[in-house]
């Protein structure tokens, strides 16, 4: 007699199948597949905008968004669309259709021995239309978003592989003068091209207004942080919450491997 085993009848169609499926795969040979290895994190020393003693202190930065390959291309694509987008595209001119005047020609065709002209609008004449002149048109490009992510990478990378990326735990300012704000940016030598990004919805106010009348120094949000502002500024200084938002948005899924103790 038969032997039924009611907990296999019992399981669905669905089960079944990948129960099969196993059993044939587990007996024929599988390819040799060769593991990734883990991606180790990068740290970047911590500074301090109050002067605060952080030694020995480091930032454990995803390998993903600031180790990626550099890519000089990339960088050049996300410049143009970024300037691109920057133009306003309003110049105008009339032509001779559009130009005030009368429609009468000037002299007769024949018998004056002149060059033969037709209405004041001629492009010709001074006052009259212009010939192939700028309309206001959109000098926008695409790009995609991807490629765009792809210079984010490229772009902070860079920085870091130029030893021109700084962090602090929090960019916060204890009062609105500018005398404060020079000094203390002098002593730490981020006084010439130095872009500052938060992660917060907002700059500190104290600090805008310590560093408005700053030539050298501006301040932005996270959110707001395009590949142009990476490439045009000398120094960037993030926050651990701007690192944390950019992270998030340009991460591809960089788990930190922990090895546990044999």
């Amino acid at each position: 007699m038969w032997s039924v085993n009611w907990r296999t009848v019992l399981q669905p169609a669905q089960s079944l199948r990948r129960t099969v499926t196993t059993a044939v795969l587990s007996n024929t040979q599988q390819p040799a597949t060769k593991a990734a290895d883990p991606l180790q994190p990068v740290y970047l020393t911590l500074s301090s905008l109050h002067g605060k003693k952080v030694k020995d202190q480091a930032v454990a930065l995803d390998p993903t968004v600031f180790n990626h390959p550099i890519r000089k291309d990339i960088l050049h694509l996300c410049a143009v669309h970024y300037l691109d987008a920057q133009r306003q595209g309003t110049a105008c001119t009339k032509t001779r259709g559009e130009v005030r005047g009368s429609g009468r020609k000037i002299r007769p065709q024949k018998g004056t021995g002149r060059a033969r002209l037709g209405d004041g609008q001629s492009p010709m004449l001074r006052g009259g239309g212009v010939a192939f002149g700028p309309k206001p048109r959109d000098f926008s490009t695409k790009l995609n978003r991807k490629v765009i992510e792809m210079g984010m990478r490229v772009a902070l990378s860079a920085k870091l592989k130029e030893q021109r990326l700084g962090v602090v735990r929090r960019l916060h300012w204890y009062c609105p003068k500018t005398r404060t704000l020079k000094r203390r940016l002098d002593l730490l030598g981020w006084m010439t091209g130095t872009l500052f990004v938060t992660g917060e919805s907002q700059v500190n106010p104290a600090l805008r207004l310590a560093g408005r009348n700053l030539p050298g120094v501006d301040f932005k949000v996270a959110n707001d942080l395009h590949v142009y502002d990476l490439i045009k500024w000398r120094r960037v200084v993030l926050d651990v919450s701007a690192i944390q938002t950019l992270e998030r948005r340009l991460s591809k899924g960089w788990v930190d491997v922990v090895e546990e103790p044999a």
